[in-house]
């Protein structure tokens, strides 16, 4: 029982991805804003998503600590996937929904240990043109 709880304990304390997607944003922005409604409350139930879970960082906030290395521009929204710390890539601005799961994608396939096969991750059917 207690080697249960012991792994249990240990799971639970690791982090589900080492990935993240920075949405470096600030107050009054239009494009920021248009993101939160149009991508905002779906992104978290995506397999995006679950890859690369969203934190949200104001420009104009001194950056936390495991950030440090990583430059958010000047013009929000910035989004960056970072990897263990490491920048993987960056969308700058909001180019609408239709653009951004795509070029989301490219850069979720340069994630370390994803294999580029050529496939896609499939846009969530709610999230698809009509």
């Amino acid at each position: 029982m207690f080697a249960i709880s012991l792994l249990v304990s240990a799971l639970a304390a690791r982090p589900a991805s080492a990935a993240e997607l920075i949405m470096f944003e600030q107050a009054n922005c239009h494009w920021c804003e248009t993101w939160d409604a149009q991508i905002g409350p779906a992104y978290p139930m995506t397999e995006e998503g679950r890859i690369a879970p969203l934190r949200k960082v104001d420009i104009h906030s001194r950056l936390p600590a495991d950030l440090a290395g990583i430059d958010p521009g000047r013009y929000t929204p910035t989004f960056v996937l970072v990897e263990n710390g490491q920048e993987v890539g960056r969308i700058r601005g909001y180019p609408g929904e239709d653009f951004f799961w795509g070029l989301l994608d490219e850069m979720l396939q340069k994630l370390p240990g994803r294999p580029d096969d050529g496939n896609t991750i499939e846009q969530p059917l709610s999230l698809k043109a009509i």
